[in-house]
């Protein structure tokens, strides 16, 4: 494709995320993207959204109408679909987790690679201008030698219980779903070299998904640890801890500082002391737009989205197994 052409984008699923985030961002970036609609299964009255609304997922899915899908639907369903949009030829940017199992993302992925097509699986902190504050400042070497890194993803109960996230059945947990987070922040600050060396998932009676654990990482060298944790019945928490051997640096929303938020990250050293960082706002979800745009039209390599698929669900099935020893 040429670096100029719109690409035709269409969203299967009337989430709130689409409606309310990705959508809206397609619009400013007309230049980059023809937003063609959404499909439902639901009739297209009973869809509160000004635009065309193709009725049932499959209606969407033509080469002639579209080039690329964005998949925000429940986790259980990500492997059907993500599927089909690839064997119709279509760039996929699916919400994360991408499946629910190793073997559905390497399958997956296969397809994807064997057809030159793009498969991101979407984790908007990636992009946010606060993670490349960060990782300057550990590249700089400001905190010396890495030594532990912490990060938490942990937020109250959902007042529903029928919320897709307490459904096994559609690939709800904790795990899938928060601890995905700072799963995929380890791998960034350590590299895809790492293995899951112990992990716990805990149930809550009433309740058949996990509902809060915690996972210890290591690189394979040994050099460097990280622990995470995460869950649906706990304080919130949003945090990313690194510490080095010269200092340390903390930021308390790492991966949700929405647009028109100001994150701040303290930086503490032997030499300094304590400093607060105040960082500029971003808006993440329209960044993931461009880097998506430009993995399609070969600005950018895709072959490293493919490398951090398997590694994400290699590590997400080992967090499982090491739960149950």
């Amino acid at each position: 494709m040429k670096e100029n052409k719109k690409i035709k984008i269409g969203v299967l699923g009337a989430a709130n995320i689409a409606l309310r985030s990705f959508v809206p961002e397609l619009k400013i970036l007309n230049n980059n993207f023809d937003f063609v609609g959404i499909a439902s299964r639901r009739n297209p009255e009973q869809v509160s959204f000004e635009g065309k609304v193709f009725k049932g997922y499959e209606s969407i899915l033509d080469k002639s109408v579209l080039d690329a899908i964005y998949i925000p639907l429940p986790n259980a369903l990500h492997f059907e679909w993500v599927k089909k949009s690839l064997q119709k030829g279509l760039h996929v940017l699916v919400e994360k987790s991408l499946a629910c199992n190793e073997q559905e993302v390497i399958e997956l992925n296969k397809i994807a690679r064997n057809s030159n097509l793009v498969l991101v699986e979407n984790f908007q902190f990636r992009f946010h201008s606060q993670l490349n504050a960060i990782l300057k400042i550990l590249d700089k070497g400001t905190i010396g030698d890495l030594r532990i890194i912490r990060s938490t993803f942990c937020f109250p109960p959902f007042p529903d219980k029928e919320n897709i996230r307490y459904n096994n059945s559609l690939g709800g947990g904790a795990l899938l779903d928060a601890g995905a987070y700072p799963l995929k922040l380890s791998q960034i600050l350590m590299g895809n070299n790492i293995y899951v060396s112990s992990a716990v998932l805990n149930k809550k009676e009433g309740f058949d998904v996990d509902i809060w654990g915690g996972a210890f990482l290591q690189q394979n060298n040994g050099n460097l640890f990280s622990q995470i944790a995460f869950g649906f019945d706990n304080y919130y928490q949003c945090n990313l801890e690194v510490i080095g051997s010269k200092g340390k640096l903390y930021s308390n929303r790492i991966f949700t500082a929405k647009s028109g938020f100001q994150p701040v990250v303290n930086l503490e050293t032997n030499q300094d002391g304590l400093r607060e960082i105040q960082l500029k706002e971003d808006n993440h979800f329209r960044n993931m737009l461009l880097y998506f745009y430009d993995l399609i039209t070969g600005i950018r390599d895709k072959n490293q989205e493919y490398l951090d698929n398997i590694n994400q669900s290699r590590l997400l099935n080992e967090i499982k197994i090491k739960s149950n020893e």
